[in-house]
């Protein structure tokens, strides 16, 4: 169905006129490509989409940047690592101080125990020697048994060195058993330190390597979820350029078109006056006869004419006056059965061809078309009417042939055919020429 001009029909159409005419309107060039609302709403939609779609993945890279501050964070602890190295260290030389002060400490326990041992040797052979003599500390026998006063002196004094040696032993004794404590139990004290600090010093040391390994794993594998979501987020952003690059495309491409459009349509106008003037003028010019030749024998020519047409292909855009042409881009539909590489007919078109066969030179719109002839009701409708579809007619026309039958160039795909009338959004009238 045609709804826009033909450039190359109507092209042709003012070639056949300028035998008649001084001038003619300067052709307007093929259309240019015409995308469809839909292809732009669906390219709108798509950029739209991946608009979304990076401000997506724009909100998460972001957290994932901060997760990997985060974990980058925890692996500068990995010093903490490297402090547990020292304390270890340094707890191990403790360690080994304690345990050198716990052997020294020994050392002396075992020599205070073998002082002891001595002094209470010594005083156990003291008080033996004592008993054997027949004498103890403070002993008055010892004094009784004096002979002289200067042997009663010599023996007071003795007994005084004697006891005194003997107590001097036992404190001795009690103070050797005392340090030998005490130098067991700090011995003892400095191994449990030491052992505990270095039990201490493995543990933080594990902890902290432990730590640092999880810390770098998982640094790791954020490091290539946030490489992989930058690289998710540039091609997004280079697909969403793209798409915006088509949006601006299509509709440029039907900004122009609607200029083409709006071009074409005045010089159809301009090309159909000139049409009319030039066939009112050789009217004129003719003798008057006493009548015109029967309308009937045209009407029949005009029917002949589209009739011969059958099975001739349809291509959109393509016969003018004289037979079929190539047809031209309507950037749709027709483009798509590749019209403009085909020689044939739309129905305007072959509305042209048919009625040039009688010498009325019709313009390639069907919507002008229309309002070429009178009106006449479709009720009253006679062989050689034209038929018209849409709004001011501008969809479809066909030629009535009669009998409920018609003959058309019907839509891309399809050839010139005889069909019956379809009644389907048919105008109310029809167009006579003859």
């Amino acid at each position: 169905m045609l709804t826009r001009l033909s450039a190359v029909a109507l092209l042709m159409a003012a070639v056949s006129i300028s035998a008649v005419l001084t001038g003619t309107a300067a052709a307007v060039p093929p259309p240019p490509p015409n995308p469809s609302d839909a292809e732009i709403s669906a390219s709108r939609a798509e950029a739209d989409a991946k608009a979304a779609r990076v401000g997506e993945l724009t909100g998460r890279l972001t957290q994932a940047e901060s997760r990997l501050q985060e974990l980058l964070d925890e692996v500068v602890k990995r010093e903490l690592a490297n402090k547990a190295r020292v304390d270890l260290e340094t707890a191990i030389s403790d360690a080994e101080a304690a345990r050198r002060e716990a052997t020294a400490a020994r050392v002396q326990a075992d020599a205070a125990s073998q002082a002891v041992e001595e002094s209470r040797r010594a005083l156990d052979e003291f008080a033996a020697a004592s008993y054997s003599q027949g004498s103890t500390v403070g002993s008055f026998s010892a004094y009784i048994g004096a002979k002289s006063p200067e042997d009663l002196l010599a023996r007071a004094q003795m007994l005084e060195a004697v006891s005194s040696s003997g107590l001097n032993q036992l404190d001795r004794v009690t103070r050797d058993q005392g340090t030998a404590a005490n130098l067991d139990s700090a011995a003892r004290a400095a191994l449990t330190k030491a052992e505990l600090k270095q039990a201490a010093a493995d543990e933080a040391k594990k902890v902290a390597e432990q730590a640092q390994q999880v810390a770098a794993e998982a640094h790791t594998a954020q490091t290539a979820a946030t490489t992989q979501l930058q690289s998710d987020r540039d091609a997004v952003e280079r697909d969403l350029a793209a798409a915006r690059g088509e949006v601006n495309g299509l509709e440029a491409q039907r900004r122009q078109y609607d200029q083409w459009t709006e071009a074409k349509k005045r010089e159809d106008e301009e090309n159909a006056r000139r049409a009319a003037a030039a066939q009112a003028a050789a009217q004129a010019s003719r003798p008057p006869v006493a009548a015109p030749a029967p309308s009937g024998n045209r009407v029949q020519t005009v029917i002949n004419r589209a009739l011969s047409q059958r099975g001739v292909i349809y291509a959109w855009g393509g016969g003018n006056y004289n037979g079929p042409t190539y047809g031209v881009r309507d950037g749709g539909v027709a483009d798509s059965y590749g019209d403009y590489l085909k020689i044939g007919f739309d129905c305007s078109g072959l509305m042209m061809y048919a009625f040039a066969g009688v010498g009325v030179y019709l313009p390639h719109y069907s919507g002008y078309q229309y309002n070429s002839g009178r009106k006449v009701p479709l009720s009253q409708m006679a062989p050689g009417d034209m038929i018209f579809w849409g709004p001011g007619g501008g969809t479809h026309v066909a030629l009535y042939l009669g009998g409920g039958m018609m003959v058309e160039a019907p839509h891309s795909g399809a050839v010139v055919r005889i069909s019956p009338v379809r009644y389907g959004g048919i105008m109310p009238y029809v167009t006579r020429m003859l």
